[in-house]
């Protein structure tokens, strides 16, 4: 017994160092492919192409999700692809991706694509910085110069410090990949922008192909240079081509990140709750309501939204609120409605081109949020109106039968109830006769003999 336990002892000093040696093997990836990882520089073969797509603005979920992408990338040794199509974002988050594809261990290629798409100002610095740089027919990148979220709050000395580091920033990218600097330059500094045929022409960018497969087999034999000074050279036609999409929480992220959305659940939120403080008891709209609010809050956070712009759109719904609990014919409504479209304005003012709440949206729910405001005072104002149903109250003009002679007093009966009840006039009513309901005295119902009120 103790022989047998020394020799699985010595098998597991044998074994387990080799099993630690072993490359990784990342989702469908084999040994075969990891060990392609050990090819001499210079002679590296792709059995496979990463590709992420990344469509829309330029926010922090983005930056996770190319930070994952390469990784995965990295791991199974196979070159990049960033098919991009952005009107730009956030300048942080840029810079994040930027420095992640610079140091990437695995060739980068930018492609800008589909066609009709665009690489405008965030995106222009991710694609200067990729190891290749693609367009398809029909795209443009440029205008990035850069934009502070609270520009009326930024001196005109820090907004020239902004475009001067962005300035050194691009160009020093340019240098790097060999690229035309003085180009990438203007495009910060005059925010100018190019067609996929200029900046092809002047140096901005490597390649121009119609699609995916066509930009894989013009990559094929091109080298590049990763951050380590290490030469890869790129064997990437008949390449399997791998998508990395989104993860669930990623793509749920990216939807309430986005401006539009983001001011939609904010708006949606409010009117959740004023519904829930009009109809209290309701439950749904106020528990819905409350978690439109703390999203649309989260993702205007994550956008950096000017502060001022929020805090009118809040002021709106206060004054929407007092409004319905203290009737002034549409005076604090009005001021209400006023809040809301200057704080929808001003909302992303001065942001980043990508970064923006469409006009025609605003216009679309200020008359939508106007319309329901208008709908709440006007239910509030009939219930004022609406005359007292329930208690002695709303008995008042009921017809009553007499019970008991009224001499003056007696008992009649209204609406299936026995009541006490006394003719105000004094007059006597026999038994059996009809009377109207004209006030209370206490629990007694002051009467009319029917004929006499007409």
């Amino acid at each position: 017994m103790r022989r047998a336990l020394s020799i699985l002892f010595l098998l597991l000093l044998i074994f387990i160092p080799r099993a630690e040696a072993a490359p990784p093997c990342d989702g469908d990836f084999c040994l075969r492919e990891a060990l392609l990882l050990s090819v001499p520089v210079g002679e590296q073969r792709s059995p496979s192409v990463y590709v992420l797509h990344v469509e829309g603005p330029i926010v922090p979920v983005v930056a996770s999700f190319v930070e994952r992408g390469l990784a995965g990338a990295e791991r199974a040794g196979a070159p990049c692809v960033i098919q991009l199509n952005t009107p730009g974002g956030l300048y942080e988050t840029t810079q994040k991706i930027v420095a992640r594809v610079v140091n990437a261990r695995v060739p980068v290629i930018v492609y800008v694509a589909p066609s009709g798409g665009w690489a405008a100002s965030a995106g222009t610095f991710i694609t200067i910085a990729a190891h290749v740089a693609a367009m398809a027919p029909g795209t443009r990148i440029g205008a990035a110069h850069p934009v502070a979220v609270q520009e009326t709050e930024v001196s005109e000395t820090h907004g020239q410090k902004i475009t001067e580091d962005a300035a050194a920033w691009i160009r020093s990218l340019a240098i790097l990949r060999g690229r035309n600097a003085a180009l990438a330059e203007a495009a910060v500094r005059e925010s100018r922008s190019y067609t996929d045929t200029e900046a092809l022409e002047q140096g901005l960018v490597d390649l121009r192909a119609g699609d995916l497969p066509a930009l894989l087999d013009d990559l094929d034999g091109r080298t590049v240079t990763l951050a380590g000074g290490q030469a890869w050279t790129l064997r990437t036609a008949g390449a399997e081509v791998r998508t990395v999409p989104m993860s669930w929480s990623e793509q749920f992220l990216h939807t309430i990140t986005n401006p539009n959305v983001a001011y939609l659940l904010l708006t949606l939120g409010a009117v959740g709750l004023m519904t829930e403080f009009y109809y209290p008891g309701a439950v749904f709209p106020g528990v819905a309501g409350a978690l439109s609010l703390l999203l649309g809050l989260y993702a205007l956070g994550t956008l950096n939204a000017y502060w001022g712009g929020l805090l009118l759109m809040l002021l709106a719904f206060g004054l929407f609120l007092a409004e319905i609990f203290a009737t002034t014919h549409g005076v604090l409504g009005g001021g209400g409605l006023a809040a809301f479209v200057l704080g929808s304005m001003l909302l992303f003012s001065g942001g980043p081109p990508g970064i923006r709440v469409s006009v025609s949206l605003i216009v679309v729910v200020a008359l939508s949020l106007g319309a329901f405001f208008a709908f709440l005072v006007g239910a509030a104002v009939r219930a004022h109106r609406l005359r007292v149903e329930t208690g002695s109250e709303g008995l008042r003009g009921r017809v009553a039968r007499t019970l008991t002679p009224l001499d003056p007093e007696g008992l009649v009966l209204v609406e299936g109830e026995r009541w006490a009840a006394r003719e105000e006039t004094g007059a006597t009513v026999p038994a059996g006769e009809e009377v109207v309901v004209t006030g209370t005295e206490g629990l007694r119902l002051k009467v009319k003999r029917r004929d006499t009120t007409g």
